[in-house]
């Protein structure tokens, strides 16, 4: 496969020989400039080839791998730098201004690649691995070496680095990619969110590679002009994408006549995909989707609809290789249909949460990691997702999941985003309340607010239904394109 064409960037292809090549030479450049065996490297790089050389040629020397968004302001990049205690950055040049502030007072900080002509006071990406030989000595890791940390989405708090050992990503490859879904040699991958997100690392850079396919990078932000215009220019086979993105090129005008018949199929996780939207994308475009669940802790999706079996609305089966239980609040397994706290057992679980020990010991027994995620089995062994934990609404005592509600909003002829929260009535009653964008044509008002209402009280039990609606242009999304429900309780 060294000729074989395995990534694809603007104008550029690059063989599996010359990747091998490049990331040897990063590898080389970062050992050079004193990064050692489980030294942290961090990341800061928007889908470009040099992520990906930088990512090989960081694991092949041994040093922990740990990335982040690039769209980061300065307090945000301080944080990472004291936490990560990274050794060596890999940043690009139209970052710097928010990062050069965060390194002049980074304690462990040594050395700055910047990948691109502007490199200021620091060290060119570019001449730095130029300079080096084509070969690179591996180090002496072992499987059960910190290989990566995968940041959790910080939905409470500052992001936590998952810990995750040399043997967990390609268990999770094999099991999932491989074995579940069937990613094939004559694959070619793109993606909705970036590489720095784990949820992409592996659909659109470890899975591909691991069997001989290919991926088509741009660095541009995701959106559905873009999504549309990439899919026409590289004609890939598989799409990562988020029920948001599913949403957003639904919605964009003309997008029936948008032509995705390259497409085997596209993956969806990150958060929950409303029925609703399903059957949207397949009445428009015919290509299956694959819904499942994973998390930083886990790597990668442990559940999932699969080729051959898609149920839609749940998030399928779990992968083989894992296992699952779901649990009450005293740890004990609830009975086939009842709701309760998701807990997973597989080979990829992450070791601990870096510098937290008692967040780590809530989440990590051994093999199984508790979530905090509900869900209910039903008898056919498919798991339905009910929502995070800590967004679940008690309301009038009985739990309500958010998402249940918007999907029943989806299903309104005037609703185009919908986003669910609790607010405290008084006296510390929770009650819904809606966020809204509403489709062209639409007026928002009073007399619409109540026409939504008396919609999803038709369909769900009385004491669901939002008592509040609030009509906005759009969504907070957060670095994963999910929904950013911390934003929305602030308002």
């Amino acid at each position: 496969r060294e000729n074989k064409t395995c990534l694809y960037f603007r104008d550029e292809t690059y063989t599996y020989g010359e990747t091998v090549r490049m990331s040897n030479r990063a590898g080389n450049a970062l050992r050079e400039l004193g990064v050692e065996i489980e030294d942290r490297v961090l990341i800061v790089l928007p889908d470009c080839p040099e992520f990906v050389w930088t990512w090989f040629g960081a694991s092949r020397i041994g040093a922990v791998i740990t990335m982040v968004n690039p769209l980061l302001p300065a307090e945000d990049y301080k944080y990472y730098l004291e936490y990560t205690r990274a050794r060596c950055v890999v940043i690009h040049e139209s970052l710097l201004k928010n990062f050069e502030g965060a390194a002049k007072d980074a304690r462990y900080l040594r050395q700055v690649l910047v990948v691109g002509s502007e490199h200021g006071d620091f060290l060119s990406f570019e001449t730095a691995v130029n300079a080096q030989s084509d070969e690179c000595t591996p180090a002496d890791t072992h499987r059960d070496d910190v290989a990566i940390w995968l940041f959790t989405s910080g939905s409470t708090g500052h992001p936590k680095g998952a810990v995750h050992l040399h043997h967990d990503l390609p268990f999770n490859t094999e099991v999932f990619a491989k074995r579940t879904i069937g990613v094939r040699e004559d694959d070619l991958t793109i993606s909705v969110p970036k590489l720095f997100f784990g949820y992409a690392t592996g659909t659109n850079l470890l899975f591909p590679f691991a069997v001989g396919g290919a991926t088509a990078l741009f660095a541009e932000r995701s959106t559905p002009e873009k999504l549309f215009e990439v899919i026409e220019r590289y004609r890939p086979t598989i799409l990562t994408t988020v029920p948001t993105m599913i949403n957003a090129m639904l919605n964009m005008e003309d997008s029936a006549r948008k032509d995705l018949s390259s497409l085997r199929f596209c993956y969806s996780a990150g958060e929950a995909l409303p029925v609703e939207l399903y059957t949207r994308w397949m009445e428009t475009f015919g290509i299956e989707i694959y819904d499942g669940i994973g998390s930083a802790e886990m790597f990668h999706i442990y559940i999932t609809n699969r080729p051959g079996d898609v149920k839609p609305g749940s998030l399928g089966r779990v992968v083989e290789g894992y296992e699952a239980r779901i649990v009450d609040a005293e740890g004990k397994e609830v009975q086939t249909g009842e709701m309760g706290t998701l807990r997973i057992k597989g080979d990829s679980a992450a070791l601990c949460y870096w510098n937290a020990q008692e967040k780590s010991k809530e989440t990590f027994a051994g093999d199984w990691c508790t979530t905090g995620d509900q869900f209910h089995q039903d008898a056919e062994s498919y798991y339905w997702y009910h929502g995070r934990t800590d967004d679940m609404l008690k309301v009038s005592g009985v739990f309500v999941a958010p998402a249940e509600i918007e999907n029943c909003l989806l299903q309104h002829e005037a609703v185009r985003e919908a986003a669910v929260i609790g607010y405290d009535e008084g006296a510390g009653l929770i009650k819904p309340k809606a966020f809204l964008v509403l489709r062209e044509g639409h007026i928002p008002g009073e007399e619409l607010a109540e026409n939504i209402q008396s919609f999803v009280k038709s369909r769900l039990a009385l004491y669901k239904y939002p008592r509040r609606i609030e009509f906005v242009s759009s969504l907070p999304k957060n670095d994963r394109g999910k929904i950013d429900r911390k934003q929305l309780k602030t308002r």
